[in-house]
């Protein structure tokens, strides 16, 4: 089995852009989605377990890592979740899977959520990490949350003033919100470090994140309310986990929000903060081979 970091990153057409992504493994389909201010990344260290049982694809979303970053839209919707979703949805096919499963954290747990919602038939179950619904997030923010994540509120602010301030020293931000959390950044193995500071010295890399959090802020709740008025819901067996030294944990009911908009959740705290696939590989592994149904024998 190839390492990680050694398999090459492909560039895939997907809805009228290139997506990033390495792929490998073996069995049913896997799409992994990673969150800010990272990349697929992420998946480093449960990747060999996971290539054992699927075959996993690793997508950057676009405006991250090595995917394309489309030019900033006055509406934000070049980086809605929709738009994000279709990204998803078009990678996947042009890779010959119709079906398939979703692993996701954080920007691309709420890129799943949208994944799962629009194109309800492509997705058979889904793991979601570290986060509530953005609605109710927003809806539900306190002094503690914002505080916590005040990322979500300063990178909407009218271009170009955050996204100057962090092309100053990209790297200086990147750190600060990784470092920000408890555990600071000896979670991240230098390897992956590597990965996160190169990529967000990419050019477009301020612009394609603050877009993705000012369409959160933005259209993305206009399609999450018009949704819950239309009776949209997840029907897929969906599971959420969260770390429980972490924010959203702290700050929200997870299973009750969820449970709100999703037929069938099941989810729980893991040891760990927000990065769990980095923090708590271990853990979040047992809950993934549980919820998505392998053995712990090799299947290849």
């Amino acid at each position: 089995m190839t390492d990680f970091f050694d398999l090459p990153v492909r560039r895939i057409a997907a809805n009228g852009i290139q997506i990033a992504a390495r792929i490998d493994g073996a069995g049913p389909p896997l799409l992994l989605l990673h969150g800010h201010p990272q990349t697929h990344a992420i998946w480093h260290r449960v990747w060999p377990e996971l290539t054992r049982h699927r075959t996993c694809v690793a997508a950057d979303l676009r405006g991250y890592g090595d995917s394309d970053k489309p030019a900033a839209a006055a509406d934000h919707a070049a980086h809605s979740k929709r738009e994000m979703a279709a990204d998803m949805v078009e990678l996947m096919q042009a890779l010959g899977h119709s079906r398939f499963e979703v692993l996701a954290h954080d920007r691309g747990a709420r890129v799943a959520h949208r994944l799962a919602l629009d194109h309800a038939a492509a997705v058979t179950r889904m793991m979601l990490l570290d986060i509530a619904p953005t609605l109710d997030m927003y809806e539900g923010t306190t002094r503690a949350f914002a505080q916590a994540y005040f990322h979500w509120f300063w990178l909407i602010q009218p271009a170009p003033l955050p996204e100057t301030m962090i092309e100053r020293d990209p790297v200086f931000y990147l750190r600060s919100v990784m470092g920000g959390r408890p555990g600071g950044l000896a979670h991240f193995s230098d390897a992956a470090m590597a990965e996160y500071e190169r990529t967000a010295r990419l050019p477009g890399w301020a612009t394609g994140i603050c877009e993705d959090y000012r369409a959160s802020a933005t259209l993305d709740l206009e399609h999450d309310r018009a949704g819950r008025a239309a009776g949209e819901r997840l029907r897929q067996p969906l599971r959420v986990l969260w770390g429980e030294r972490g924010a959203v944990g702290r700050n929200f009911d997870v299973l009750g929000l969820w449970r709100a908009v999703a037929d069938d959740v099941s989810g729980s705290p893991l040891d760990g903060a927000h990065y769990l696939a980095e923090e708590c590989p271990g853990a979040l592994l047992a809950q993934v081979r549980a919820f998505f149904g392998w053995s712990g024998e090799a299947e290849r």
